[in-house]
């Protein structure tokens, strides 16, 4: 398949978002300190300390959902097979970037997070989702209803 329009904002969606599922790797394996530096709240840093697998658990299946939602991002792209309801999961992973963007700073300050984990991360949905919204846009008629 040839992406055509848009495609090259979606594929950049699906390399940062595939990035943003490895970076979620990289702090299981770093354990506690992976956490802490990534400014993960409070009970979360603790429990990893006290060897709780759920620090773990949640973080693997964010990865997980990094991981499908890059799929979709290449799949709306156009260099993998149309993926089951394509354009509706595109606008839902665009809309969940850009709530998380505008209203992180306002529900996780204050909640055990680092204050730069909330900037930064709110920063970061505020890139992935207009990537996704605006490479959604441009492609829009080049994805199956």
């Amino acid at each position: 398949m040839m992406p055509s329009s848009g495609a090259p904002l979606l594929v950049t969606a699906a390399a940062l978002t595939a990035l943003a599922a490895l970076l979620h790797l990289v702090v299981i394996l770093q354990g506690p300190p992976g956490y802490q530096w990534c400014g993960a709240g409070d009970r979360i840093v603790a429990a990893a300390r006290s060897g709780s697998r759920v620090p773990a658990a949640v973080t693997s299946m964010i990865c997980l959902v990094l991981l499908a939602w890059a799929a979709y991002a290449l799949s709306g792209a156009g260099l993998i097979g149309p993926l089951p309801l394509l354009r509706p999961v595109l606008v839902g992973i665009a809309s969940v970037f850009l709530l998380r963007a505008l209203l992180g700073p306002f529900v996780l300050i204050g909640n055990g997070r680092s204050a730069r984990f909330v900037w930064v991360s709110s920063a970061i949905c505020l890139l992935y989702g207009l990537l996704y919204l605006v490479g959604l846009v441009q492609r829009w008629d080049a994805l199956p209803g």
